[in-house]
């Protein structure tokens, strides 16, 4: 019988071929996802944890390996703050090291030393992004003027402090925790993803009036894909789902797709001496659609030298509306572009998802197992026929699972 290589499988649970992949491929280039991915969902951010273990392994895939998330590197809420836990914890502080890459969706560069920068933001958009998050406290305490049974008075500060991400280039409001607090209290829920919706929506009028037109853009997690305009639609919650809970003030150009392109050309600089887009190429200077992403990079980077790159998140989403097809997730659009790159390039690039609805949050669709012909495959996933994504390797069981073997192949590669 002939075994597809793994870029031509779809939802494969051969994970000892994947594990080989890591180990053997020298020519290698892992682009990660984070919350979901190396850590479990959780409600309140601050609550997050990461195995110390994990963060060695990724030391081991120095220069082939970067993170690109929608959180933050830096800050109180950011990642480096559960790094420095993970390693306090066991006291182990002079281990640390931190996750290189890009974060805030692709503006927001961190060297594993910790060194961060923000490649093409000014400060006349840093300085707007810092009022955001009093902006954002300020909304929650007049809804909760709206329904004061609901809402006492002693309740509402700490309900604030948990959904106002105060990030520097990525201020977001994250409603799980009141999502988890409303419960079944549907018809409320939904005013609330309504009012911080149009809240952003104001913000973005504001920044215009400030002469900063064309610097915003809001992020929604998980959404339900853009409209005909480009831009991204809310998914309101429905009785078992908490639909979107990131309302996220982002950069404009801050998108994981434009943030693949920034990190291939880092690559190629490392390991094949040149800069394909230029030393001071960042992600707002990427075309904004994905042919045009797909074009830059036909154009300048050379096949020969591109690596096998394995594109791992867990943000997808399919959802049928009436005879019309949903497709979104914060995941998808970079994901789809390591595919496309590999399809051009011929260099077996891998889309692997990783099942993140074991965690707290209530917006994740489980993949569904089954025995077929004595073998366990995934019989249900999160893609729908006709999706143009294909996910090549899957990981049921987590990022747990994800992260024992990310560890075993770090270990194989020495």
């Amino acid at each position: 019988m002939t075994v597809l290589a793994l870029h031509d499988q779809h939802y494969s649970l051969d994970h000892a071929a994947f594990l080989e992949t890591l180990s053997t491929t020298k020519n290698l280039l892992i682009i990660q996802d984070l919350d979901g991915v190396c850590m479990g969902l959780v409600k309140d951010p601050l609550t997050r944890t990461i195995d110390p273990d994990y963060i060695r392994a990724s030391r081991k895939f120095k220069d082939h390996f970067f993170v690109l998330t929608n959180g933050e590197h830096g800050g109180k809420r950011g990642v480096n703050r559960i790094v420095e836990r993970a390693f306090r914890n066991i006291d182990a502080k002079h281990e640390i090291s931190y996750l290189p890459g890009l974060a805030a969706g692709g503006v927001q560069w961190q060297t594993d030393q910790g060194q961060i920068s923000h490649p093409g933001v000014s400060q006349a958009e840093l300085n707007f992004l810092a009022t955001v998050p009093d902006l954002i406290g300020q909304c929650l305490q007049q809804f909760f003027a709206k329904y004061p049974d609901l809402f006492p008075t002693d309740n509402q500060p700490e309900l604030i402090h948990a959904s106002v991400l105060d990030n520097l280039v990525s201020p977001t409001a994250n409603l799980n925790v009141l999502a988890e607090y409303l419960g079944d209290r549907l018809d409320i829920y939904q005013d609330l993803q309504r009012t911080i919706a149009a809240l952003l929506d104001d913000l973005l009028e504001k920044a215009s009036q400030q002469g900063l037109d064309n610097s915003f853009f809001v992020h929604y997690a998980p959404n339900l894909g853009r409209d005909h305009t480009g831009i991204e639609m809310v998914r309101f919650a429905t009785g078992a789902d908490s639909g979107t809970t990131d309302f996220q003030f982002m950069v404009r150009g801050a998108v994981k797709e434009a943030g693949v392109l920034v990190l291939l050309n880092e690559y190629y600089s490392r390991h094949a001496k040149y800069y394909p887009l230029g030393e001071n190429f960042n992600a707002r200077q990427a075309p904004q659609n994905h042919e045009d992403l797909l074009q830059l990079v036909q154009d300048n980077f050379d096949p020969q030298l591109m690596p096998l790159i394995v594109g791992v998140g867990d943000t997808v989403t399919s959802q049928t509306e009436g005879n019309q097809v949903r497709r979104g997730g914060s995941d998808r659009l970079f994901l789809q572009l390591v595919q496309d790159i590999g399809q051009w390039a011929k260099s077996g690039n891998l889309v692997v998802y990783i099942d993140s609805s074991q965690g707290e949050l209530k917006n994740r669709i489980p993949l569904k197992i089954g025995v077929v012909a004595g073998q366990e495959k995934v019989i249900a996933g999160i893609t729908d026929p006709a999706d143009p994504l294909k996910i090549n390797v899957a990981f049921p069981d987590g990022f747990e699972q994800y992260t024992t073997l990310f560890q075993q192949a770090a270990a194989k590669r020495g």
